[in-house]
């Protein structure tokens, strides 16, 4: 890891002009994990209006099938990672071997700390990593963005973009036509439950340690992977066409929606035949977030990068360009015993509906302060 205000990685590289809406919607997506998703139970206990209970059931995680706003939220995180890759990445034969070398060591050593600190976070301060090594969740969260970036960065290296768009195609079609034909045994053949997907088969083959509450898939298993590659895959080109027609922020706006529109609504038609569903992180779970993702970039691109839009995006923006280190510290630091050590008092003197609205606000106001600080310092870690 790195601090971005030191030079401990030095490149010839151009630095772009660094898009603010980028920063702006990573820590607008983060902050519902803060605990933000809790905002909308506690104004529905205190107000009773039902738009409240609808919002809240939306930051809820879908049961199989089916899609909330809250399952948007890792993919979109994957897609960002795909835009800023495709701001920013070259053809490998425009550097030297020196350089090549140094983007090589980089990839790797990206991917394998973001594996490693998946692992410190599935299991957190409390039970520690255990002796026996077949007791670890060793698939995360953290080893799938990471695993995603480094094919994603390959192909961009190595491919020229029309092969580049071959590449992202093959893999969708090749993993939708895995789980629609491919069986083995119970396993497969078009079976999407939850216990006999092809996705089951491959997990409790192959996956060495434990599975998410030993379920018979695991939601960060190995072949879901194939569908989050193109998530951010999808970024790459998003964000290809944000450097190519950022002089002319109309005409990449127009693009971006009919994009996103285009990919949503395939995602629905398709959803009777290949279901949306973000365990499987099924081909048309990858085309309805990644639609929606080019969607809430056109809409933060227009009012933070377009309308220069200052106070609200910047609340964000702090906790975007930490967002790997707040979304670590969630699982290693007890944000509530903060709370409630500084404001348990005050929490206690509330009603019960008032007490769950404070404490959320209290909760990613505490979280929000410490990465305040490392902005304020200009303390940005990154990975």
């Amino acid at each position: 890891m790195e601090k971005t205000n030191q030079s401990l990685n030095q490149s010839t590289d151009a630095k772009p002009k660094r898009i603010r809406s980028l920063d702006a919607l990573r820590g607008f997506d983060m902050v519902w994990i803060l605990g933000a998703e809790g905002l909308f139970l506690a104004l529905f206990l205190i107000t009773g209006w039902s738009v409240f209970n609808v919002a809240d059931q939306q930051m809820q995680h879908s049961q199989w099938h089916g899609f909330t706003m809250y399952d948007l939220i890792f993919p979109l995180f994957i897609f960002l990672a795909g835009v800023s890759l495709g701001l920013a990445a070259k053809n490998i034969n425009v550097y030297s071997q020196q350089q090549r070398s140094e983007k090589y060591r980089h990839a790797f050593k990206r991917l394998g700390l973001l594996f490693l600190l998946g692992i410190v976070y599935n299991h957190g301060w409390g039970g520690g990593i255990p002796a026996d090594f077949e007791s670890i969740r060793y698939v995360s969260v953290l080893g799938r963005i990471g695993l995603a970036w480094f094919v994603a960065a390959m192909v961009v290296w190595h491919f020229a973009n029309k092969y580049q768009a071959l590449v992202t195609l093959g893999i969708l079609l090749s993993y939708w036509l895995i789980l629609a034909f491919v069986s083995i045994g119970n396993f497969g053949g078009g079976n999407f439950g939850p216990d006999f997907s092809i996705n089951a088969w491959f997990d409790q083959t192959f996956l060495y340690g434990i599975r998410y509450q030993n379920l018979a898939v695991d939601p960060e298993g190995i072949l879901s992977n194939l569908g989050s590659i193109v998530n951010c895959l999808l970024g790459v080109f998003a964000g290809r066409m944000l450097k190519q027609l950022q002089s002319t922020p109309s005409k990449l706006i127009i693009q971006w929606v009919i994009a996103g529109i285009v990919s949503v609504a395939l995602a629905l038609a398709l959803h009777p035949i290949m279901p949306i569903n973000k365990t499987l992180w099924t081909p048309t779970f990858v085309l309805l977030t990644s639609g929606l993702s080019i969607l809430f970039l056109t809409l933060f691109y227009w009012l933070v990068d377009v309308l220069n839009w200052q106070r609200l995006p910047q609340f964000f923006i702090v906790i975007g360009m930490n967002s790997i280190v707040i979304y670590l510290a969630t699982s290693i630091v007890k944000w509530q015993y903060i709370v409630d050590s500084l404001f348990g008092g005050v929490l206690a003197s509330l009603s019960t509906p008032w007490q769950s609205l404070l404490s959320v606000i209290c909760l990613v106001a505490v979280q929000w302060l410490f990465l305040a600080w490392l902005y304020k310092h200009k303390i940005f870690i990154k990975i």
